[in-house]
Formats: structure tokens, C-alpha cells, sequence
């Protein structure tokens, strides 16, 4: 290629490159936007624990397990990113909203959607801990989509019940107890 051709794919490159980063895009993101919510910080103590191994790709196994136990079907693992991904669906009829969509029919002739089924999904990530030789930390995290009995998505939202992961953590730590010294 010639030296002109050359000058031009990078002015084109760096026009490219500013135009993207600078303040002129139009794009302007809101301060909120970035801030954490108060909760956010209640909600990763709930979902990480420490665990005293070296052994990630062990506690990785251990928590495919449990998650396979728990019924999700594990659709990503890269055990050496420390990610493991997995999802089940479920019904998520609701008596009470069914009831309430009855009698808006009946007293209005309003028919109101009503939630139908429901992925629930699990995102699973280790990493050593930083301070401590001999420690992982892992995190899990559970969300869902609902969709109504029109095939419209009606909730997208974080499960942030602490009892799940207390579960989670609780059969996790027996399995890794029990993996530890061969029982």
C-alpha cells in the first residue's frame, strides 16, 4: 500500500477513536446512573462467601454440582475464568393474580395478563482473594424473567432473597467439606 493510503486509514482511525470518547456524541449519562444503590453492598455480602482452598477449579466443580442439584441446567462453564453460568424454567403462575385477572374479566370484560413461566438464571464467578494465600472468593447471583400467558416479558429483576443464598451456601460448603477430606 502506498504511504497516502496509509495516512488515510489512520486519520479515518483517530476520527473514529475521538469522535466516539469525546463530549460531542450527544450521549450524556446521568450521575444516579453510576452511583450504587444503598443495597448493593447488603446484596454482594449475601451472594459471595470465602471459601479456605486453594483449589478453585475443585470449588468450581463442587458449585456446578450444587447448581445441577438445584435443577439449573449449566449452559456456560470456563472453569479457567471462574465462570460458571446455568438457568431453569419454571412456572410462574400466581393464584392471586389469576384471581385478580378473573374478576377484572367478569366485573369489567377486561381480559388482564397473567405470568405464565419463568427462566431463572444463575451467574457463578470465583478469583483468588487478593490479601489471603490459600482463599477463593465466589459469588453467585439469581435472576429472572417472567413472561405472561401472552408471551410478553411482564418482570426482569435480580432475586435478592437471602434465604437462596443461604441455601446455595449451605450445600456448597458441605460438598466442599466432604470433597476436602474424601468422605
Amino acid at each position: 500500500m502506498s504511504l497516502g493510503i496509509h495516512v488515510g486509514v489512520l486519520v479515518l482511525l483517530a476520527a473514529t477513536l475521538t469522535t466516539g470518547c469525546g463530549s460531542s456524541s450527544g450521549v450524556k449519562v446521568a450521575t444516579e446512573a453510576l452511583t450504587l444503590a444503598p443495597e448493593s453492598l447488603a446484596n454482594r455480602q449475601i451472594q459471595s462467601r470465602r471459601f479456605d482452598t486453594k483449589d478453585e477449579h475443585s470449588l468450581l466443580l463442587a458449585a456446578a454440582a450444587v447448581l445441577q442439584d438445584m435443577g439449573f441446567m449449566v449452559d456456560e462453564c470456563e472453569t479457567s475464568l471462574g465462570v460458571i453460568v446455568g438457568d431453569k424454567d419454571r412456572d410462574a403462575t400466581d393464584a392471586g393474580q389469576v384471581a385478580g385477572a378473573v374478576l377484572m374479566a367478569v366485573a369489567f370484560g377486561v381480559a388482564m395478563p397473567t405470568d405464565d413461566i419463568q427462566k431463572i438464571r444463575a451467574a457463578l464467578v470465583t478469583h483468588p482473594a487478593h490479601l489471603s494465600e490459600g482463599r477463593v472468593l465466589l459469588r453467585v447471583t439469581f435472576q429472572r424473567v417472567v413472561w405472561n400467558d401472552r408471551g410478553q416479558i411482564s418482570k426482569r429483576e435480580s432475586i435478592v432473597d437471602a434465604e437462596i443464598y443461604q441455601e446455595f451456601f449451605a450445600v456448597l460448603s458441605k460438598a466442599v467439606f466432604l470433597e476436602a477430606h474424601k468422605i
